[in-house]
């Protein structure tokens, strides 16, 4: 499965269901790998830490409570915030001992011109990439401000621990309903999976967007064989959506596909018909 030493052993011990008990690694002994996984955590707190602290952040907590998002939803999945200067993760990381090199490998900075290095996400409300085993190794940001030139949704290009062709969000929460239900409920964005999570189905994963891939499919089959498409009811999700069944019988698992009313997505039927009328 092209995974390193450590992460044979968490996939292991996740079969099993072996909990792995971590000791606290200082930043400096660390290993380079480990280092990476520690600013991406240190980030992730920071992030939640923003939001839920300053007052600046009060607004991208107001904008997930608009969404419909409970306290429960917003700690579950470690949503957060990113402050608007130039260089405040930057600054707050070298305060705890993370060099801004990592930060720049994790795609958290970028570097200057001058040497120095910039926040790669500023002023966007932030949701955390989590491993199978409950790492964080990624982020999306969604834009907040009407002054802010990138697009809605940007999310952490590819890095040493990040590769997401081989991630699906929500799967470290959604892993043991998936398991229990036999069935996993697959849907495209990050606010669709946390309205559908926080409904009461619990068995959902989200595939940010992007065309689901063989290796997302070998990922679902660790858990189930049976896999159902709720995309968005535009041309785009539904042109996605049939790519990916062809994909999922290749591999030989089996595919529903739950149509939305037009217009709707998963998040907005959520809202109007509830847990139950999603579930019928």
């Amino acid at each position: 499965e092209k995974a390193t030493y450590v992460e044979a052993i968490e996939i292991l011990a996740e079969r099993a269901r072996i909990t792995i008990v971590r000791t606290e690694e200082s930043i400096q002994s660390a290993s380079e790998t480990e280092k990476l996984y520690s600013a991406c955590s240190f980030a992730a707190k920071t992030f939640h830490r923003n939001m839920m602290k300053t007052e600046e952040g009060s607004f991208a907590l107001k904008y997930f409570q608009t969404r419909g998002f409970t306290e429960k939803t917003i700690t579950g999945f470690g949503l957060g915030y990113s402050l608007r200067a130039w260089d405040a993760l930057v600054k707050q990381a070298g305060e705890e001992g993370i060099k801004p090199e990592y930060l720049e490998k994790v795609g958290l900075a970028r570097k200057r011109d001058d040497g120095g290095h910039y926040d790669a996400f500023r002023g966007r409300a932030m949701f955390p990439i989590f491993s199978t085993t409950g790492r964080v190794i990624a982020f999306g940001a969604r834009k907040l401000y009407d002054d802010d030139t990138l697009g809605k949704y940007i999310n952490s290009s590819e890095t040493p621990i990040y590769h997401k062709s081989k991630v699906l969000y929500g799967l470290y929460q959604a892993k043991e309903a998936i398991r229990e239900k036999d069935a996993v409920v697959l849907v495209e964005g990050y606010a669709d999976l946390l309205s559908v999570f926080q409904s009461g189905t619990t068995n959902v994963v989200a595939s940010s967007g992007t065309a689901l891939t063989v290796e997302q499919i070998q990922l679902i089959a660790r858990y189930t064989k049976n896999i159902i498409f709720v995309y968005d009811a535009d041309s785009a999700g539904v042109s996605a959506m049939i790519r990916g069944v062809d994909l999922i019988l290749e591999n030989n698992l089996d595919v529903r596909v739950a149509e939305l009313p037009e217009g709707d997505d998963p998040d907005s039927f959520v809202k109007k018909n509830g847990a139950e009328g999603f579930q019928e």
